[in-house]
């Protein structure tokens, strides 16, 4: 694998609408975001993703892109855009934004053309095909949000036109030059304005099994099956993906990151190898674990076990293929301490741990806002609380099922995408001090608790100990380690212990977290007569000698091997 720029860095997302507003009208925004680049240059951010920015009517909360060259008024301008690319480019912080070329809003200038004349050149920007009412639909795809994939065409009762999300974010028809000619053009458009990359969202379904009129075995009592089965069948999405990159991309080296589910280990060079259409993809196995196709109500806790062998193959299948970028959490999951840490046990220690295990993983590190503080799940006090339309269609699937308003809220609350979605926790103060106004989604409650005010500058805070291990790598003694290491899983056999080494050419580190709510003692035959030096510790006191590690309950240590 050929050394990259960005290799060495720390990553963070921001999810504009709640990170900080600058106005006070409940929503955040770019000047506010520009506010806080010493703040993230101080933890030791220097790639900055920014979820959608443009036009948008706020269908799926930006993922619905009316104008792609513009900045929503909700976020600032175009001149405020480019501001904070020139700021953060002062700081040594690279700006991303999404790419969403899948679909855009059904009130992008094409799609309103396309109504207008379906049978002319717009009209082949999308998928549109004939029906009538009382037929049957072209096929029995089922809508990530739930429901059919086609809806009719407006003004048209004889057309339909599919849409794999939300009925307002049509699907472009990247079978068309013409399309992906506008895509390349906006994209460069973008990147000579000195953006320094993209990630690139649900960028696997602009490939569509063809004919566009076949069934598959319904997966649920509704008769309809879910795309990802059509996915399998798809062939040529990489060829897509690699005239994009040569027209785009490549030419600017510029940083690009997909979300990329259900990869093959075979087609693993084809996407982030050497010669890959992409710089790097998300890790996304950890966040599907014990996943239902009945739906959330049907999914049961991550236990630790599980987290550690999906992490483990997933390092083991990428080897040195590509970087992969880890994750624990982002704007369409849960929050990761809530998610992989059992109810009761979720202390800072326990945090920390959980931050340090997936940090010190070979690949990219990716936080996501508020990750660094700890941030939890949101309780929810009802529906009407959620704005997230999946979680909407969750909850009515809960009750389909039988369970109650109070059971299927609890269920929907745990997985809900708006508990990542929350506005940050900046201090103890009204709304969080995210804004002056009334915010756009609840605050979560447990701001007074948890904020970065709190946090920032204070001994032993989760804040700190993620800024320890920002700085650890970056420190030039480690680098060839951490960052470019062989992951070696240990202890597989002990049962919530996770523990590995990074194998570099200047020295090995040993990461071992105890995910028990006990003490524990573990033998490492490899640590006799070597000395092992604390680089990092979570709290409370670690024992490494004569080749036995003695860790308290929830403890997690970074070890210098020598």
């Amino acid at each position: 694998m050929k050394k990259q720029w960005w290799h060495g860095k720390t990553a963070y997302q921001i999810y504009p609408k709640s990170f900080y507003d600058s106005n006070g009208d409940g929503i955040g925004d770019i000047p506010g975001i520009i506010s806080k680049l010493d703040e993230l240059q101080e933890l030791g951010i220097e790639i900055l993703w920014l979820s959608p920015v443009y036009c948008s009517p706020m269908a799926d909360q930006g993922y619905d892109i009316s104008d792609y060259y513009n900045i929503d008024p909700r976020f600032g301008t175009l001149e405020d855009m480019d501001r904070l690319i020139a700021e953060g480019k002062k700081r040594g912080i690279s700006i991303v934004m999404d790419l969403v070329v899948n679909h855009c809003s059904d009130e992008h200038e094409w799609f309103k053309k396309a109504c207008e004349d379906p049978y002319g050149p717009y009209g082949q920007f999308f998928h549109i095909l004939p029906w009538h009412e009382g037929e049957k639909l072209p096929n029995n795809w089922r809508s990530y949000f739930g429901g059919s994939v086609w809806d009719k065409l407006p003004g048209h009762d004889d057309l339909v036109y599919l849409h794999l999300f939300h009925k307002k974010q049509p699907d472009l028809n990247w079978e068309n030059p013409a399309l992906r000619e506008e895509i390349y053009k906006m994209i460069n458009w973008w990147l000579d304005r000195g953006l320094a990359g993209f990630r690139i969202d649900a960028i696997i379904n602009i490939k569509k099994t063809t004919p566009l009129t076949i069934d598959y075995p319904a997966d649920r009592a509704d008769g309809l099956c879910s795309p990802g089965r059509m996915l399998q069948d798809a062939v040529g999405v990489v060829d897509l993906l690699n005239e994009m990159a040569d027209r785009t991309f490549r030419k600017h080296q510029a940083f690009t990151i997909a979300e990329l589910f259900n990869w093959r280990k075979e087609d693993l060079a084809s996407y982030i190898g050497d010669e890959g259409c992409f710089s790097s993809i998300f890790d996304f196995a950890e966040t599907v674990i014990n996943a239902s196709p009945n739906g959330w109500y049907d999914q049961k806790p991550v236990e630790p076990e599980q987290y550690k062998q999906t992490v483990f193959d997933v390092q083991k299948s990428v080897g040195d293929v590509g970087y992969m970028a880890n994750i624990i959490e982002n704007h369409d999951e849960s929050r990761g301490v809530s998610r992989y840490i059992p109810e009761g046990e979720r202390s800072t220690e326990a945090k920390k741990m959980l931050g340090g295990l997936s940090f010190m993983l070979r690949g990219l590190p990716f936080l996501y806002q508020g990750q660094e503080l700890g941030m939890e799940n949101c309780a929810f006090p009802s529906i009407e609380a959620i704005d997230d339309v999946s979680s909407r269609d969750e909850y009515q699937r809960c009750l389909k099922v039988g369970l109650n308003e109070e059971e299927a809220l609890k269920v929907v609350s745990h997985y809900s995408r708006d508990n990542g979605r929350t506005p940050f926790q900046w201090n103890d103060e009204k709304n969080g001090g995210f804004t002056t106004g009334t915010p756009w989604l609840m605050v979560n409650p447990q701001y007074k608790e948890i904020n970065a005010a709190s946090q920032i500058g204070k001994e032993g805070s989760i804040y700190e100990f993620y800024k320890s291990m920002i700085a650890l790598r970056r420190d030039d003694r480690y680098e060839d380690t951490i960052v470019y290491g062989v992951t070696e899983p240990v202890l597989e056999d002990q049962k919530d212990i996770m523990a590995y080494f990074r194998r570099g050419e200047k020295q090995d580190i040993l990461v071992i977290g105890n995910f028990r709510d006990e003490a524990a003692e573990v033998e490492i035959p490899e640590l006799k007569g070597k000395t092992c030096q604390v680089l990092l510790n979570n709290g409370g006191t670690c024992m490494a000698v004569d080749g036995k590690v003695k860790l308290e309950a929830l403890q997690g240590v970074v070890f210098e091997v020598k």
